[in-house]
């Protein structure tokens, strides 16, 4: 297939957004696989930073425990005017961000009660003119914590089978959801991890090795760079050298707890990771460097991804 225009593309994009959005109001099972990012990672991950960074926008619930309990399909598009909308509210345009994340939290309850999950997607779409065109599927971190109604033992609640899956919340059915997004061909992956963690422990690169053993469609965001143990860095997976991905890894400082709580929003944030780069090493040099793999602030993120997303959509 030869490469669309750039308008030819937004209207490929806009095609793809109605037929998600056609695919998540019916129960019909459908073969075709559309194109998307789907943003993965363990429980407080730093998620919601990434995604909330690539939109540009304070909109996502937050707090403990499993917040994220119903896929989130996230559909940018270049607008003038600021505003979202929601699938289920047709014809309703939410200019305050603070009344869409209450709609995301209502919509979730509403459809898994008591801190159940649930595999049916919400649909909201940005539009504005500092995003890019991107769609993305926030899911549901993994978590080995019960939760809710689950049986206080978890290793023995993934050998179960038969499990009333909107009234439990387990690693098994989390994890089930996942694939259902990560398995598809055209499916790009952020897999999400902090710089906190072993590596070797990530649970969004072990889900995504699964689907992509090769690591050609997955990208490695490393969040909270700047709370690892005084001593050490993250250099050697920035420069893909510990788990190598096609694609490489791209390193984020997120706000903390007591940054959001003070009010920080997103471009004060953005402002304060870019001092954090120029000032710390290993990462001054390496910010200076442009190099590919090298990190970026969140918006490089947004690019790297709307280019593989382009890229995805080319080849649909």
């Amino acid at each position: 297939m030869m490469m669309a225009t750039n308008e030819g593309m937004k209207e490929l994009v806009m095609v793809i957004n109605r037929l998600q959005d056609a695919f998540s109001s019916t129960s019909t099972s459908l073969n075709l696989q559309l194109p998307m990012i789907a943003v993965v990672g363990g429980q407080s991950a730093g998620k919601s930073s990434v995604l909330e960074a690539v939109a540009g926008r304070d909109f996502l619930p937050r707090g403990t425990g499993i917040v994220t309990r119903r896929p989130l399909i996230l559909q940018m598009i270049p607008n003038d005017e600021e505003y979202a909308e929601f699938l289920h509210l047709p014809n309703t345009q939410f200019t305050n961000f603070e009344e869409v994340r209450k709609e995301i939290v209502a919509a979730t309850d509403k459809e898994a009660a008591d801190k159940a999950i649930s595999s049916k997607p919400i649909n909201l779409r940005l539009y504005s003119p500092h995003v890019l065109q991107l769609t993305l599927v926030d899911l549901p971190g993994m978590t080995k914590v019960p939760v809710g109604n689950q049986p206080d033992n978890i290793e023995q609640l993934r050998n179960l089978l038969r499990i009333e899956l909107d009234r439990v919340v387990s690693f098994r059915q989390i994890r089930d959801m996942v694939f259902e997004y990560i398995e598809p061909e055209n499916t790009l992956i952020l897999a999400v991890t902090p710089a906190t963690e072993d590596l070797a422990n990530s649970d969004a690169l072990k889900l995504a090795r699964q689907v992509d053993p090769n690591g050609e469609r997955t990208i490695g965001v490393l969040t909270k760079l700047d709370l690892m143990d005084r001593g050490t860095d993250a250099r050697a997976v920035l420069e893909n050298k510990v788990f190598p991905l096609k694609r490489g890894y791209i390193g984020i400082v997120n706000r903390s707890q007591a940054d959001i709580a003070s009010g920080m929003d997103i471009n004060a944030a953005r402002n304060a990771e870019e001092e954090f780069f120029k000032r710390q090493q290993p990462y001054k040099d390496l910010y200076g460097s442009r190099k590919p793999h090298h990190p970026a602030r969140p918006p490089s993120v947004t690019i790297f991804a709307q280019n593989m997303f382009t890229s995805s959509i080319d080849q649909f």
